[in-house]
């Protein structure tokens, strides 16, 4: 059988979250997250699900980190949870949730798994969000000096770093549709908070480089990629503000220093307040991109249908179903963001920061899920971020989503994303068949054909 070889040094790991792993949400002096005050309150979240145990990664990450170990991964990306460090978002440091990052790192390293720590992955403090959150400009200050905090006392021994996971939901899904937390309701907040966070990315990397600190420092965005459902001019009039809204509003001005001029005469009154200085800020020289892939969408003009009058539909390419969460399957669209990138943003180095789905899992007796179709559709993407770099992509490596079953954000615990099966009334972790065949897709460095 023919294998497709990846580059020497490739790398390949698996992702996860603080938030959706780690429970022990009010242990050892850590603060109230948005997501605490967001879970806890009712109707927010599928069957009344919160995060407040969630794999119990706080009190079992010896064993996670022995799990990562056992399934060959070269790399782990997770993230660090601000509270946990600075309960109210600025001010006392917490000892003990330092000291726990601290102990991840070091067995991380024990372990030859190379670290990429995410610094914001949703769940921002909520004393700060009393105070304005994300769309008060003092939000920049308040994060650059949380990442001081932390750089000081791991940048010794993390490799990798970014910022912010996923800046377009926090600000889209968070602020503007008020799906997630904080679930505000407010295009201009949103647009707002789109700018602070580039702002504090820019910050962060300045305070990065002038530290002196080891490693490596990017960012990390959900990429799609959009096609329009005709060839009218209304549908790719569509296509095109959905495209600057989800890639364009973020890739531009952190490689081109400008943001989308179309998008901006289109939403008005809704741009953010940019000042003097800011976009030159937001636009430090990075050394990777990460890129999270789940969607391909087609885009059709809709009257009806919100700010950019746009109807967006996830596809499947040919032969391909949708995921438990109603997702479409679209390896190609895979490469086609990758090749994206490479042509349009100077072809930076790259990780598949993120990339799973969610399947209906039937674990036996034993808690061994047989997941073929988990195996198939990473198989597929595998194949395409190949295809990708065939093609010139300057890839570096892979993180599949995500490493356990989780608590996915307002889905509760349904969605299985895992892995590794998690029995949540007893914590029992399993490696699923796609756990199995991924080690042997990272110890020869190859996938089949």
């Amino acid at each position: 059988m023919d294998t497709r070889q990846f580059p020497e040094g490739f790398l390949w790991g698996a992702a996860t979250s603080a938030y959706q792993i780690e429970g022990a949400w009010n242990d050892d002096g850590k603060g109230e997250s948005i997501w605490d005050r967001f879970a806890h309150r009712p109707y927010n979240i599928l069957n009344g699900d919160t995060g407040d145990m969630a794999c119990d990664h706080y009190h079992r990450m010896p064993q996670d980190v022995a799990l990562m170990k056992e399934l060959g991964l070269q790399t782990y990306r997770f993230s660090i949870s601000w509270p946990r460090v600075l309960p109210q978002g600025r001010g006392a440091i917490n000892g003990q949730g330092l000291d726990f990052y601290d102990r991840l790192v070091d067995n991380l390293l024990a372990d030859d798994i190379i670290p990429n720590a995410t610094l914001n992955h949703w769940d921002y403090p909520q004393a700060l969000q009393d105070a304005g959150g994300w769309s008060n400009r003092d939000s920049v200050d308040w994060f650059t000096d949380y990442a001081c905090v932390i750089f000081d006392r791991l940048g010794d021994r993390v490799a990798l770093w970014c910022p912010h996971n996923e800046p377009w939901v926090i600000a889209f899904v968070g602020y503007a549709w008020g799906s997630l937390a904080p679930g505000i309701c407010d295009y201009s907040q949103a647009y707002q908070t789109v700018h602070h966070l580039l702002l504090s990315h820019g910050k962060t990397v300045q305070l990065f480089r002038h530290g002196g600190y080891k490693g490596q420092i990017g960012a990390v965005l959900n990429l799609g990629h959009f096609i329009p459902a005709s060839e009218s001019e209304a549908d790719r009039d569509a296509c095109q503000r959905a495209y600057e809204e989800n890639v364009a509003l973020f890739l531009d001005p952190l490689f081109k220093g400008c943001y989308p001029e179309m998008l901006f005469d289109w939403i008005g009154s809704h741009a953010p307040r940019v000042e003097a200085g800011d976009m030159a800020l937001i636009n430090q020289p990075i050394d990777f991109l990460g890129v999270n892939y789940y969607h391909t969408n087609t885009v059709s003009y809709s009257l009806l249908d919100g700010l950019l009058k746009v109807d967006s539909a996830p596809v499947s390419a040919p032969g391909w179903g949708q995921t438990e969460m109603g997702w479409g399957i679209n390896p190609p669209g895979l490469t086609s963001v990758l090749l994206n990138i490479k042509d349009n943003y100077d072809n930076p180095t790259m990780y598949v920061t993120e990339n799973g789905c969610a399947l209906e899992d039937a674990p036996d007796e034993n808690g061994f899920v047989t997941d073929w179709g988990r195996v198939n559709f990473l198989r597929a993407h595998f194949r395409a971020a190949h295809d990708a770099l065939q093609a010139g992509a300057n890839l570096h490596g892979y993180y599949v989503w995500s490493l356990l079953d989780n608590f996915e954000w307002s889905m509760g615990y349904r969605p299985r994303f895992g892995l590794v099966n998690v029995d949540y009334e007893t914590g029992t972790r399993t490696p699923k068949q796609s756990a199995r065949w991924y080690s042997e897709v990272i110890a020869r460095n190859g996938v089949n054909e």
